[in-house]
């Protein structure tokens, strides 16, 4: 196919640049411990600075693929199904949810909610990060609101972020980044022992030593 006629494509979001696709057991947030396939995307210009994938940052270094042949290998493992990334919202995601829900699968995606929302989306986990904020009308759908904490200021932020949440049953979380996590627990926990509204979101996946 010719490199024009690619691109075009991808724009349309009839082809994404898909850096991996596994099945594996969700970590984070409110379906830890359930099974799920992932797709990640390729693409993310968000640029935070303790991202655990920033090999999928750059949309050129993944293959354009058919969203065809992404489904066909999703729909054999499990009824659920994960989007991420990198920033999946990069790129329309309707030709691909539409896909995924003809098969009647549950979809969810994980995004910084940085870029318009497109798509059908069974679940909506938001992740918004400071230097690049959600547009407004994601703070309207959101199921999930989870927020990394890397500092005592990210708190702050959270709370900020939970203002501008609509959706009265979404649900809230903080998670430690990573790197800090046994820096920062302490002050989490404290946090949400005193402000309950709040739960806790661990990677459980890093623990598990799975994907």
């Amino acid at each position: 196919m010719l490199e024009k006629e690619t691109k075009e494509l991808v724009n349309k979001g009839e082809m994404l640049p898909l850096m991996e696709q596994f099945y594996t057991i969700q970590g984070e947030g409110h379906h830890t411990g359930t099974a799920a396939y992932f797709i990640r995307i390729g693409g993310c210009d968000v640029g935070c600075h303790w991202c655990d994938v920033k090999e999928s940052w750059n949309p050129n270094t993944h293959p354009p693929t058919a969203i065809s042949e992404i489904v066909k290998s999703a729909k054999m493992y499990s009824d659920t199904i994960v989007i991420t990334g990198g920033e999946p919202l990069t790129w329309n995601m309707n030709p691909l949810t539409a896909q995924l829900k003809s098969l009647g699968l549950n979809i969810h995606i994980e995004t910084s909610g940085a870029y318009e929302l497109t798509g059908h989306w069974d679940w909506i986990c938001l992740s918004p990060k400071k230097i690049k904020l959600p547009k407004p009308e994601i703070y309207k759908v959101a199921n999930e609101l989870k927020v990394i904490i890397y500092n005592k200021h990210d708190l702050k932020f959270a709370e900020q972020q939970a203002e501008l949440i609509k959706n009265s049953s979404c649900q809230l979380y903080l998670q430690p980044e990573w790197s800090v996590r046994e820096k920062m627990m302490p002050m989490i926990v404290e946090y949400v022992m005193k402000y309950p509204k709040w739960k806790i979101s661990l990677q459980t996946h890093k623990y598990l030593n799975i994907p």
